[in-house]
């Protein structure tokens, strides 16, 4: 298969998703939702590398169990929140099997910790403001884990698991200040484009197959 074709379908569906699919019927909304994610799957199984094979596995189920959150979001929250959840703890998982520290790149913990303690802050008083509290500990579970996916993938030194775990929380900071605090405009476009742009970057971030090198003939002509 031309590598180009898998990242030209999940741009298009994505596009298509994001802009042309009606609300209704719910269903035909989800389908066409997961669509792309079942396309980024097939796009990390087949540029998964021989090894190191921890960080191709992890990141190929941190993309299957974020496309279950897609489905069951809208089922219920918790269990969608939930199935992110993991996909995240496989995400860090990954990371960490692909760790390369340097004080540079450990420093970038201070501002990740800075913004999600100043995200999460209003987050928990607006839950407590609407009487949303059985959300709280979900919540604060989520922002740990989601702000510590990205300091991990920072850690590796890979420029697109970095950008990527990085609009993953750009994307879910849109989210839940839209559901939870206050409207933001263009905020379906917005969450969208930047979790498809992060769960592609991430699905991204290792590097393709090498071609195996051909077995030397055996015969010459003289």
């Amino acid at each position: 298969m031309n590598k180009y074709v898998l990242p030209i379908l999940i741009v298009a569906t994505s596009i298509l998703y994001i802009w042309l699919i009606p609300n209704q019927p719910a269903s035909v909304k989800l389908l066409f939702k997961l669509i792309p994610m079942w396309l980024m799957i097939a796009y990390a199984w087949l540029r998964r590398p021989a090894e190191p094979r921890r960080y191709g596995i992890c990141v190929l189920i941190g993309l299957f169990f974020c496309m279950l959150g897609d489905g069951l979001l809208g089922v219920s929250f918790v269990v969608g929140l939930s199935a992110f959840l993991v996909g995240h703890l496989f995400y860090i998982a990954g990371f960490l099997s692909a760790w390369r520290f340097s004080f540079a790149k450990a420093v970038m913990l201070l501002p990740i910790a800075a913004y999600g303690f100043l995200v999460g802050r209003e987050l928990l008083a607006a839950l407590v403001q609407n009487g949303q509290t059985p959300l709280l500990v979900p919540v604060v579970l989520y922002v740990l884990v989601i702000s510590f996916m990205a300091w991990a993938s920072i850690m590796t030194g890979r420029g697109w698991a970095a950008f990527g775990a990085l609009l993953f929380v750009a994307s879910d900071s849109i989210l839940a200040w839209n559901k939870f605090v206050s409207d933001v405009a263009y905020s379906g476009p917005l969450i969208m484009t930047t979790y498809y742009a992060a769960q592609f970057l991430i699905a991204s971030s290792f590097p393709a197959k090498t071609p195996q090198p051909r077995t030397a003939e055996t015969n010459h002509s003289a």
